[in-house]
């Protein structure tokens, strides 16, 4: 229902910002201009008093992101891993979304499994924790199993989480859709769109079922990736509110502390939080979309074990191809070669001059190249990225969302353990790996022949396609062709009907 009655919630969202103070304080930290600041004040005062009061034992802005509710608090686990847009303080501040949320009361958890699992929780497990980790969908419990005496995580949503979450992505839809009418320039950013993106990304990560093949899938990809971890799905104790997985034991990635007291080389395990992201989502197409700290632990055997798989990522083959050359082109400050790719793969539009979008390419990427990454400002430099994609009448791709989303959070894990990592080299083993693989001629060989496995399927219809094909040239037509047109289509279908077989004959043999 995104009608009217949505404005109700988003001028409360307005209010409870003011009412808490968080107004003033996110209007300083986003460094927005002094415009914008004022007429978000001169929106947001009238209503004050219709503002959620959030707990009061809480600082500002975190109260109320938490009074506002799931969505708001998925907003805030991703500022939490930028310190360098919001400030150390801020994120350290917003990192209790990640996996510190108050927790549902036990007797609802207990139900809940019964409930799911047909069975009392004391039937399935010789023991049963409270609750070790609670976020903005689900929290998550220790629990040792009957069967075999194995540890388990059990991870339960919130009770209603579906509906508070559904109510808050009808206001997002309905904010979009205004935003698009009352701002025609707007449009080409596809607000609308990204809204749907987002909330096919939530209703997956509101069914475990999803969640759980999603994490079996991306444990089959990573298996046998050199210090990465992922734990197993048991099955049968899995549902839609239920999910179980074996207990992985280590440190979480937000105790910097702890982490510095292990001797551990931060330096190596920020480069390889980037890499491993990268890899996965160049080789296989399919990565974790929420990398934030509190989904992320080191295990005692060094690996990095990932958790929560509620939102992953998907991307094409050709699409990876696309996004590897631009990431090597900016790596290698080769930015005419960034704006052709840009071109080719139709994301400027071809009104649009390559050799100008190169120019503005490199106006963004040079002051970033020779210079200590504390002294890089991400918000101007993002900044700067949206005034040429404005300047360029550059669209938002959809299926590029999480990726770039993800490439943000990931940096911003990457800087909490190092401080001076730099992304670009970070980046570079993983991206050239990938362009000697899958863009070299290697790549062409494995293409043709994947391109004769496809044409090679369709060998057993040949005989009736001939048929097909000869029997509608023979058919008489009122509006037939001239007879020299008629003669190039005969012999062009022909030769595609012979190199068929020719396709055929070859791949069987």
């Amino acid at each position: 229902m995104r009608g009217p009655h949505n404005i109700w919630r988003l001028i409360r969202t307005g209010a409870t910002f003011e009412r808490t103070g968080a107004m003033k304080v996110a209007l300083e930290l986003l460094d927005l201009p002094p415009a914008v600041r004022i007429a978000a004040r001169i929106l947001g005062w009238p209503f004050k008093w219709l503002g959620l009061r959030g707990d009061m034992d809480q600082p500002p802005v975190l109260r109320a992101i938490t009074a506002l509710g799931p969505a708001y608090i998925k907003f805030g686990q991703l500022l939490s891993t930028r310190p360098d847009v919001v400030g150390p303080e801020m994120a350290a501040e917003l990192r209790v979304l990640q996996d510190s949320l108050p927790a549902f009361d036990m007797d609802v958890a207990r139900a809940t499994v019964a409930q799911e699992l047909g069975a009392p929780v004391d039937e399935i497990f010789a023991e049963f924790s409270a609750p070790v980790a609670a976020a903005s969908i689900a929290q998550v419990h220790h629990a040792r199993l009957r069967s075999d005496n194995s540890e388990v995580a059990v991870k339960i949503l919130r009770p209603n989480i579906e509906r508070a979450f559904m109510r808050d992505i009808d206001a997002f839809h309905f904010a979009a859709r205004m935003i698009e009418i009352l701002s025609p320039a707007s449009r080409r950013l596809r607000p609308t769109a990204v809204i749907e993106h987002f909330h096919q990304v939530v209703r997956g990560e509101l069914d475990l079922r999803t969640e759980a093949a999603a994490a079996s899938e991306f444990h089959h990809n990573t298996e046998k990736d050199t210090g990465f971890h992922v734990p197993r799905v048991h099955w049968g104790l899995s549902s839609h509110s239920v999910m179980t997985m074996e207990w992985a034991e280590g440190t979480p990635l937000s105790d910097i502390e702890a982490l510095r007291a292990t001797g551990l080389d931060m330096q190596e395990l920020g480069a390889r939080i980037v890499q491993m992201f990268l890899s996965h989502a160049l080789r296989d197409g399919f990565f974790h979309a929420d990398m934030h700290q509190g989904n992320l632990k080191l295990g005692s055997d060094g690996d990095l074990i990932a958790l929560d798989f509620g939102i992953m990522g998907r991307i094409d083959a050709y699409t990876r191809r696309v996004y590897a050359e631009i990431l090597m082109g900016f790596i290698r400050r080769d930015y005419h070669r960034v704006a052709e790719v840009h071109f080719e793969a139709g994301y400027v539009p071809r009104d649009q001059d390559v050799d100008t979008f190169a120019q503005a390419l490199r106006a963004v990427g040079e002051p970033i190249f020779g210079q200590d990454a504390t002294q890089i400002s991400t918000a101007r430099l993002l900044s700067q990225l949206f005034q040429v994609t404005e300047q360029f009448g550059m669209a938002t791709r959809t299926e590029l969302i999480l990726l770039q989303r993800t490439m943000v959070v990931v940096e911003g894990v990457g800087r909490t353990l190092d401080p001076s990592l730099n992304i670009w080299d970070a980046s570079r083993p993983v991206v050239e790996k990938y362009i000697a693989e899958h863009m070299g001629p290697k790549a062409m060989v494995k293409d043709l022949v994947r391109v004769v496995q496809t044409l090679s399927r369709f060998g057993p219809r040949l005989p009736e396609m001939m048929e097909a094909y000869l029997t509608a040239q023979a058919e008489p037509k009122d509006d037939r062709p001239s007879a020299r047109t008629k003669a190039s289509f005969g012999w062009a279908g022909v030769g595609a009907i012979a190199a068929l077989v020719w396709v055929w004959v070859i791949a069987g043999w």
